[in-house]
C-alpha cells in the first residue's frame, strides 16, 4: 500500500474520526510527544528481534512461544508487532491481504506511514505516547487508499505489548461493511419515505451547521435564507380521496420543489435543501444567500411550479401553497428563531389569503409579539388592579351642560405604559377576558357616577355610559350583573347607559335580544355606538329596546368648516344629508342621537341646527381623571378645549 491515505475521516462521518483512549502515568512526567516531521526524545531500546521474525511473547506455563508466534501468523485479525521507535518488527498475512501489500515488504517500515498515524497532529500525538508508555491505548479511524483503487475503512487500535518486549501491538480492522450499513440506516433515519427528501432532523442538522460562524467566516455571503412553505386545503385531498393519493400528491410536490431548488442552484456553488419537516410542511433552505431578492424570487418560482395541475393516476388535482420567507444574517441567528420567524411569516401569508408568499417583517412582528405579551396578562392585570377608567363628557347641544359621561378604560402596562382600548379591547374579546373586565368596568363607572352624584347634590345626576361588548351578554348574565351592581352602588338605573355597535345589536335575537329587553325594562338606557358603520337595517330600530343612536365620527368630519390650524375645509354635504335625516328618523322613534367625534365649533353649530341632542368630542374635552368631572359639576357647563 506504499502507506497511501486518503487521510482521517471527515467531522460529518457516521464515525468519529478519532477516539483515544489514554492512561497517564503520573510518574512519568509530562507528555513529551513530537508532532510529524520533528525529532522525537530518545526511546527505550527495542528487543533483540530480527526483522521478519516473530516477536515470541512469555508464554505462561507448559505453554510453547512457538504457539503464540503461530497465531499471530494465522490470526484473521491484521496485526502487525511494531517496536518503540516506530518500526515495523513483524506482520501477519491478514494485514497483507487487507492492505494489499506482500508480508515480506512490512519489516522495517514506519508503521505510521503505513496506516497514516501522522496525518493529523492529535492522533499523531497520542501515538507516540502510546510508544513511550505513557498511554494505555489508542484507537482511530482511517481512510486508506487500497493499491487497487477503492477506499478502505479501518479501525486502528494501538496496545503495548509486556514491557520487556519494549514492542506495540498495531491491529487494524476492516470496517468498510459496518460504515455501509450505518449509512444506509442514517439514510432511512434521515431522509421521509413518502417524498424521498430529508426529514426534519436533517433539515436542522444542516440548519444548525449552516448557522455555527466557523461555516461562514472563512468565505460565503455570512447569510441565510428559508422558504417554509405549507399545501393549501391538503387535508381536504386526504379526506376525500384517501392517504394514498395524498402521499403520491406529496411525492409529486417534492419533484417540483427539487427542480425549483436545482434550477435556483444553476451557476451557484449549492443548491437549496429542499426538505420535508411533516405532514404538508416543506422547507428549502439557501445557505450564502445573496440577499431578499433571490429568496423570493425561489419563493415565486415554487408557487408557479406548484400552480400547474397535478395528474395522479386518473386524477387531475389543483392546489396552492402559503409561503413564509425570510432571509437574515446569520451571525446572531438560531436555529430556533429563525424558524420561529418562518412559522409566523406562514401564518401571515394564510391570514392575508393563501397561494401567496409572505416576507418576514420585523415591526409587524415586534406587533404581533406585543399582542401576545397583552394577551397572556390581560386576566392578571385585572387582579392586579393596572387598569383604570378616564371619562369624556356629553355635552349638550342646546345648553352647553354635561348630561352625561362616557367611561373609557386604559390599561397601565408595566412594561407598555398607558395603553388606549383599541389596542387590548380586541384581544379581551378573543380570549373571554373581556367578561371578567367589563365586570370591573361596570362596577367602577357606577360607584364613580354615584359618588359624583353625592358630591354634588345641587347639580344635575349624570348618567354614566359603559361599552359593552356582545361576548358579554353570550358568556355572563349580563341582567344579573347589572341588578347586582346598581344595588351595590345605589344608582338609579336610569343613570346607567350600555353602548353596544350596531353590528352587535342589528340581527340580535335570542339570548342577546332577551337581555336587551330585560335591561331596557329595568330602566338602563340602550345605545347603539358606532351607528351608520354597520349593517343600518333601519327596520330593527322599532324592535329593539335602544333609546340613543351615537353617530359614528365618520359622518361628523364631513361638517367640518374649518382646520385645527384655522384654515378653511370644505364639508361634505352628503354627509350633512345623511346626518340630518338620520337624526329626524331617531326623534320620530323616540330616540335621542348623539354625534362623536365633535372637534370644531363650526361642526358643533350645524349639528345643533339640524336638531342632534349631545355631542362629544375634542371641542369639549378629552377623556380625564374623575376629578376633572367634578370640576366641571361644579361650574355647571363644559368650557369650549
Amino acid at each position: 500500500m506504499s502507506g497511501t491515505s486518503e487521510g482521517p475521516a471527515p467531522a460529518g462521518d457516521l464515525v468519529r474520526p478519532t477516539v483515544t483512549e489514554r492512561h497517564v502515568d503520573t510518574s512519568s512526567g509530562p507528555s513529551a510527544g513530537s508532532s510529524p516531521g520533528t525529532s522525537a526524545p530518545p526511546l527505550p531500546p527495542v528487543s533483540s528481534v530480527s526483522p521478519g521474525t516473530p516477536v515470541e511473547p512469555a508464554a505462561p506455563d507448559g505453554t510453547s512461544p512457538r504457539t503464540f508466534q503461530a497465531a499471530f501468523a494465522t490470526a484473521p485479525l491484521a496485526m502487525a508487532v511494531v517496536d518503540r521507535d516506530g518500526t515495523v518488527v513483524t506482520a501477519n498475512e491478514s494485514l497483507a491481504t487487507l492492505l494489499g501489500v506482500e508480508a515480506r515488504t512490512f519489516a522495517g517500515r514506519s508503521a505510521s506511514e503505513l496506516v497514516d498515524l501522522a496525518s493529523d497532529a492529535r492522533t499523531w500525538h497520542a501515538y507516540r505516547e502510546v510508544l513511550r508508555g505513557r498511554q494505555a491505548r489508542l484507537r482511530c479511524t482511517r481512510r486508506l487508499k487500497h493499491p487497487d483503487g477503492h477506499s478502505l475503512w479501518v479501525q486502528i487500535t494501538v496496545t503495548p505489548l509486556p514491557p520487556q518486549e519494549e514492542a506495540v501491538l498495531v491491529s487494524v480492522a476492516d470496517i468498510g461493511p459496518r460504515r455501509e450499513l450505518q449509512a444506509r440506516l442514517r439514510h432511512l433515519q434521515m431522509h421521509d419515505p413518502v417524498t424521498r427528501l430529508p426529514n426534519r432532523t436533517l433539515f436542522f442538522e444542516r440548519l444548525t451547521a449552516a448557522l455555527e460562524a466557523e461555516a461562514y467566516e472563512d468565505g460565503g455571503t455570512g447569510r441565510i435564507g428559508l422558504c417554509y412553505l405549507d399545501l393549501d386545503g391538503f387535508k381536504a385531498v386526504n379526506d376525500t380521496l384517501g392517504h394514498r393519493v395524498g402521499d403520491r400528491l406529496l411525492a409529486a410536490v417534492a419533484e417540483r420543489l427539487t427542480r425549483c431548488a436545482d434550477e435556483a442552484g444553476h451557476a451557484r456553488a449549492t443548491s437549496p435543501l429542499v426538505a420535508r419537516l411533516g405532514g404538508d410542511e416543506f422547507a428549502l433552505l439557501v445557505e450564502d444567500s445573496t440577499g431578499t431578492e433571490q429568496v423570493a424570487d425561489l419563493a415565486e418560482s415554487v408557487l408557479k411550479a406548484l400552480q400547474a395541475p397535478f395528474d395522479l393516476s386518473g386524477q387531475r388535482l389543483s392546489l396552492s401553497a402559503s409561503i413564509g420567507v425570510v432571509e437574515r444574517r446569520a451571525t446572531g441567528t438560531t436555529a430556533t428563531g429563525l424558524m420561529q420567524a418562518a412559522d409566523t411569516t406562514l401564518y401571515w401569508a394564510k391570514a392575508d389569503g393563501k397561494g401567496r408568499w409572505t416576507l418576514f417583517d420585523p415591526e409587524r412582528n415586534a406587533h404581533r409579539m406585543t399582542r401576545q405579551a397583552l394577551s397572556s396578562t390581560l386576566r392578571s392585570a385585572v387582579e392586579r388592579g393596572e387598569f383604570a377608567l378616564e371619562y369624556q363628557p356629553l355635552v349638550g347641544m342646546e345648553d352647553g351642560g354635561v348630561h352625561g359621561v362616557e367611561a373609557l378604560v386604559r390599561w397601565n402596562h408595566p412594561r407598555f405604559g398607558m395603553l388606549t382600548p383599541n389596542r387590548f379591547i380586541g384581544l379581551a374579546e378573543e380570549d373571554g377576558s373581556i367578561v371578567q373586565l367589563g365586570r370591573w368596568v361596570l362596577a367602577t363607572a357606577c360607584r364613580q357616577a354615584r359618588s359624583w352624584q353625592l358630591d354634588h347634590p345641587d347639580a344635575p345626576p349624570l348618567f354614566v355610559s359603559v361599552n359593552v361588548a356582545v361576548r358579554q351578554v353570550w358568556d355572563s348574565d349580563l341582567v344579573a350583573d347589572v341588578a347586582e351592581i346598581l344595588a351595590e352602588t345605589g344608582l338609579a338605573p336610569h343613570l346607567l347607559q350600555l353602548e353596544l355597535t350596531e353590528s352587535a345589536v342589528m340581527g340580535s335575537a335570542g339570548r342577546p335580544l332577551q337581555a336587551l329587553q330585560a335591561l331596557s325594562d329595568m330602566g338602563v338606557r340602550i345605545a347603539i355606538d358606532d351607528f351608520g358603520t354597520g349593517y343600518s337595517n333601519l327596520a330593527y330600530l322599532s324592535r329593539l329596546p335602544v333609546s340613543v343612536l351615537k353617530l359614528d365620527g365618520s359622518f361628523v368630519r364631513g361638517f367640518q368648516y374649518e382646520n385645527a390650524d384655522g384654515t378653511s375645509a370644505h364639508p361634505n354635504p352628503a354627509d350633512e344629508v345623511i346626518v340630518e335625516a338620520l337624526i329626524q328618523l331617531a326623534h320620530r322613534l323616540g330616540l335621542t342621537v348623539t354625534a362623536e367625534c365633535v372637534e370644531t365649533a363650526s361642526q358643533a353649530s350645524r349639528l345643533r341646527g339640524i336638531g342632534c341632542d349631545t355631542g362629544q368630542g375634542w371641542l369639549y374635552s378629552r377623556p380625564v381623571a374623575p376629578d376633572r368631572i367634578s370640576a366641571l359639576l361644579t361650574s355647571g357647563a363644559c368650557p369650549l378645549a
